[in-house]
């Protein structure tokens, strides 16, 4: 296959930028984006609201060369099944805009280079999340399950839950409950996230051998699965708020919120599990649900936020206090 993918589409570049856009393509950039929200409200609960903007960037650019790193070997590793598959075919590798020795260079350069930021202006525990989060995706997602398992993303999932474990750990230099809540709250959502996605291309996994739930048990049985995991994660959302007080009300609205809307659109799927504009509702909400519970979780975390609480709170409470003795003086008379 590797001798198919040289020689029958190998394409030029024809200017600098085009070579910048071939490597750009490599890290798979949407993808990054999302898990660098994920990284910023581990900070950002970390240091209850008030992160070092310095810290903030060098993570968040750290976190950027690791995701990077990590989906260029990606990349390389399944250069044979996306010449396979039309969708995927014309990325840099397949399309032979890059060769594969050329993209492993890129990909260790970036690792280096989010390590030895991580370790100089954060800390080693830090660093050293971002190089597990690296091999966890490599080896045992891509190498081990991804074309072996059924379980594939259930297991695999770990890997984008390292993000907000890198965050936190850049402000305090360990890790809390809170922080692991993070990482199991990204776990438990990856398999709703992934197999509606599953659902949509099946064919295309099926064609090139991957063995996804819906390609091996049916669209049928990963729907039960999705409505499951999304049951499951809901309440592990609110244990931020309690047992564990890092988060508040502010959060707590928002996560409720969008949680309802998850368990919906879950149910519809489960209702209609090989309607594929259903699962793709699913997919594109479950990018949107992660996107707005980190923001609920910086917006809750801010000190402003504290004082609008607090300041909603005693007028409510002095409100209360008010009408009580109002009441109190009708009975009374």
């Amino acid at each position: 296959m590797q001798e198919i993918i040289s020689n029958s589409s190998a394409r030029r570049h024809e200017n600098l930028i085009q070579v910048v856009q071939s490597y750009y393509q490599l890290t798979k950039p949407r993808i990054i984006l999302l898990l660098l929200i994920t990284t910023a409200a581990g900070m950002w609960l970390a240091a209850k609201g008030e992160v070092d903007p310095l810290l903030l960037v060098i993570t968040l650019a750290s976190g950027t060369f690791a995701a990077g790193s990590a989906n260029t070997i990606n990349c390389i590793y399944d250069s044979d099944i996306d010449y396979i598959m039309e969708r995927t075919r014309w990325r840099p590798i397949p399309s032979g805009r890059v060769k594969p020795r050329h993209a492993l260079f890129f990909a260790i350069a970036l690792a280096v280079l989010s390590f030895s930021l991580l370790t100089v202006f954060a800390n080693l525990l830090a660093a050293v999340l971002a190089m597990l989060g690296i091999a966890f995706y490599v080896v045992i997602y891509t190498h081990w399950l991804k074309r072996n398992s059924v379980q594939n993303i259930v297991i695999g999932g770990a890997a984008g839950a390292f993000p907000p474990l890198v965050g936190w750990a850049a402000v305090t230099g360990d890790l809390s409950w809170a922080a692991w809540l993070l990482f199991l709250i990204i776990f438990l959502w990856t398999p709703p996230h992934f197999w509606a996605l599953a659902i949509m291309i099946r064919d295309e996994y099926k064609e090139v051998g991957v063995p996804m739930l819906p390609v091996i048990a049916g669209d049928e049985p990963t729907a039960k699965q999705i409505w499951v995991y999304t049951l499951i994660m809901i309440p592990f959302t609110l244990m931020l708020v309690y047992p564990l007080h890092t988060s508040g009300i502010v959060y707590a609205a928002i996560a409720l919120g969008l949680g309802a809307i998850f368990v919906q659109k879950a149910w519809q799927l489960l209702q209609s599990p090989e309607d594929k504009k259903v699962a793709r509702s699913l997919f594109k909400y479950s990018i949107l649900y992660m996107m707005l519970l980190c923001t609920g979780m910086v917006i809750d975390s801010l000190p402003v936020t504290h004082h609008i609480v607090t300041a909603f709170g005693d007028h409510l409470h002095s409100w209360m206090g008010s009408a009580v003795a109002v009441v109190s003086s009708i009975y009374q008379g």
